[in-house]
C-alpha cells in the first residue's frame, strides 16, 4: 500500500470493517422463504438502512420491490454541480448448500489463513462495507466530492427481478453520471480488474411425470417408464460427449478476445481433480465468458438413504443456462423451453416453468470513468495496471441500468476473486482485497469529480 492518506484511513478503519462485516454475514439473508425465514433479509435490509444513516445519507428508505423483497436506498448530497455516482451491491446471499462441508460456521465470519470466511463475506456483503470505507476515508480526507446514491439489493442470488422492475417503475430513482457495481471481482488477488462482460441467464424448472403412482420396480420396472430415467435422459441431451453446451438453436462458437485465462490456471482455481477433464472446446475464456453454458442445479429425486426398490412416477430439475453477450436471454429461455419439451423421452409429459432471467452485459471500457479507474487502481496497486476481463455470472439489474440511463457510465469491481469461492461452500473474502479496492474505489470517486470539473 502508498503512503497515500486515503491509504491510511482505511488501514486504520479495517478493524472497524471486520466487526461490520461479521455482523452483517451473521443475518442469514438467503431471499427465498422456503429456506430461511423472511425476517432475516429484513433484519439485514434494517442494518444497511442504519449504516447509511450513520453515514449522514438522507432519504434512506427501504423499498417494497415486486418480488417481496426489500432494497435499501440512500443519498448522500456532495457539492454543487458535482456529479452523481451510483454505488451498488447487494445484501442477500446463496444458501450455504452443506453447512457439514463448511469448516467454520457459514454465517459466523472467520478469519483463517489470512482471509475471512463466511456466507456473503465477498458476494456481496464484502461490497457494501467497501463502499462505506471508500467514503469514510473521503469523508476523513477533505469530504465526498461528488453527490452519491447507495442502492442495496435484497434479491439478487435469487434472479427474480425486483429491483430491475421497481427502478424501471420509478426511473428517477436511481438515476446517475456514473455507477460502480461493487459485484464482479479481480482475476486474481492481488491483480485489479474491471469486468467488461457479463453472461446473462435463465433459469427454468422442468417436470416430467410418466405414471400416475409409483411403482414396484421388480414388478413393472423394464416396461413401465419411469420419470427418473427419463430425466436423466432428457437433461443429457443438454450436453454434448465433451460436455459442450447443446441447446437446439443455440450458437455455442463465440470467442473472447480479451485478457485469456491459463488453463492450468483455471484447473487450479475450479479445484479440478487430477486426471478429470474439462468440459467444452475453444479456450477456457471462450468457454466461461463468451459461449453459453448450461447447469442442472437441482433435481427433485429420492436420496440414497431410505430409497426403495420403485419406479417413480414424476421427477424434477431446476436448470440454469448463462447466456454471453451477443444472445437474447428471452430467446435463450424460448430455445431452452423447445429443447426441453423436444427431447423428453417415451413421450413423457413435460411442464417448463420459468422462475429467473437476466440479460447479458457489455460495458463500454472507452468512457472517461474508465481513465479514473485506471488510474485509482495503479494508485491502490502499486506496480500493476487495470485489467480487463469477463465474468460468467450474471447481475440482471446491469442491463436494466444501462437502458434507463444510456448516458452513464457503468464500472464493475468486487471482491468476488477466484480464491473467494463465492456460492461454494467455504466462501471468503481477502482483507487486502477489501483494503485496496476500497482505496481505489476513494480515489476514483476523487479522480471523477477531478475530471468533470475540468
Amino acid at each position: 500500500m502508498t503512503a497515500h492518506p486515503i491509504s491510511e484511513t482505511i488501514a486504520s478503519l479495517m478493524p472497524r470493517a471486520k466487526a461490520e462485516l461479521t455482523e452483517l454475514v451473521a443475518f442469514q439473508s438467503v431471499a427465498d422463504p422456503a429456506q430461511f425465514p423472511k425476517s432475516e433479509c429484513e433484519a439485514a435490509a434494517a442494518w444497511v438502512a442504519d449504516a447509511l444513516r450513520a453515514e449522514d445519507f438522507q432519504d434512506v428508505a427501504l423499498l417494497d420491490t415486486p418480488d417481496g423483497t426489500q432494497s435499501v436506498y440512500g443519498f448522500l448530497p456532495g457539492p454543487a454541480g458535482a456529479p452523481t455516482v451510483l454505488l451498488y451491491a447487494h445484501y442477500d446471499v446463496q444458501p450455504p448448500l452443506d453447512e457439514s462441508a463448511w469448516i467454520s460456521p457459514p454465517f459466523e465470519l472467520t478469519e483463517r489463513e489470512g482471509r475471512w470466511f463466511g456466507r456473503g463475506a465477498a458476494d456481496c456483503k464484502g461490497g457494501f462495507i467497501m463502499h462505506l470505507l471508500a467514503l469514510r476515508a473521503l469523508k476523513a480526507n477533505g469530504g465526498v466530492p461528488v453527490s452519491v446514491k447507495v442502492i442495496a439489493e435484497g434479491s439478487e442470488e435469487q434472479g427474480t427481478g425486483g429491483l430491475e422492475r421497481y427502478a424501471e417503475a420509478h426511473p428517477e430513482l436511481l438515476a446517475a453520471d456514473t455507477i460502480v457495481i461493487g459485484d464482479t471481482g479481480n482475476f486474481r488477488v492481488g491483480l485489479p480488474t474491471v469486468t467488461a462482460t457479463l453472461r446473462g441467464m435463465t433459469m427454468l424448472r422442468v417436470t416430467l411425470d410418466t405414471l400416475e403412482g409409483n411403482l414396484h420396480s421388480g414388478q413393472f420396472g423394464g416396461a413401465a417408464p419411469d420419470a427418473l430415467a427419463a430425466m436423466i435422459q432428457l437433461l443429457a441431451s443438454l450436453r454434448a460427449e465433451d460436455g459442450t453446451t447443446t441447446v437446439d438453436g443455440l450458437a455455442t462458437d463465440a470467442e473472447w478476445d480479451g485478457l485469456q485465462y491459463p488453463e492450468s490456471d483455471f484447473r487450479k482455481d475450479a479445484k479440478v481433480l487430477d486426471g478429470v477433464a474439462l468440459i467444452g472446446t475453444g479456450t477456457v475464456a471462450d468457454r466461461i465468458w463468451a459461449r453459453p453454458a448450461v447447469t442442472v442445479i437441482g433435481i427433485d429425486c429420492p436420496p440414497v438413504v431410505g430409497a426403495t426398490p420403485s419406479l417413480q412416477a414424476s421427477a424434477r430439475a431446476q436448470i440454469s443456462l448463462r447466456v454471453p453477450p451477443g444472445h437474447d436471454a428471452a430467446e435463450a429461455t424460448t430455445l431452452l423451453t423447445a429443447h426441453l419439451k423436444a427431447h423428453a423421452p417415451w413421450g413423457a409429459r413435460v411442464s417448463v416453468e420459468q422462475v429467473g432471467q437476466g440479460q447479458a452485459f457489455r460495458a463500454d471500457t472507452s468512457s472517461p470513468a474508465y481513465t479514473s479507474m485506471a488510474q485509482a487502481m495503479e494508485a491502490a496497486y502499486p506496480g500493476e495496471k487495470m485489467q480487463t476481463s469477463g465474468m460468467g455470472g450474471s447481475i440482471p439489474l446491469c442491463n436494466t441500468l444501462a437502458a434507463l440511463y444510456p448516458e452513464a457510465e457503468i464500472l464493475l469491481i468486487g471482491l468476488s476473486e477466484p480464491e473467494a469461492q463465492i456460492h461454494a461452500v467455504n466462501e471468503s473474502v481477502s482483507p487486502e482485497e477489501l483494503e485496496r479496492l476500497s482505496v481505489a474505489e476513494a480515489l476514483f470517486l476523487q479522480n471523477y469529480a477531478e475530471s468533470k470539473s475540468s
